[in-house]
């Protein structure tokens, strides 16, 4: 029997497992897409070493990288930084 047969026999048998199964899964399933938004997303992580071997000094000024910004509205900064 495979584990997952042995999974569904017990969630048949206790059917309070099964929203202990979905959050864990969902839980699961939001930290692996967060994972990948760092990832993809991140001027600090480094892809393509060749073309782009530093990325962070690309970003616009007014560029949001941050999944959420509390109290920072990033269309109206100000550019306080020299070009590179």
């Amino acid at each position: 029997m495979s584990m997952l047969g042995v999974v569904a026999k017990q969630l048949r048998n206790h059917p309070a497992l099964i929203p202990l199964f979905i959050f864990i899964g969902g839980g699961a399933t939001m930290s692996m897409l967060y994972l990948g938004r760092l990832a993809l997303k991140n001027p600090d992580v480094s892809w393509d070493r060749k073309n782009n071997p530093e990325p962070w000094n690309k970003l616009a000024h007014n560029q949001q990288y941050k999944l959420f910004s509390i109290n920072t509205d990033y269309s109206e900064l100000k550019k306080d930084r020299p070009d590179f």
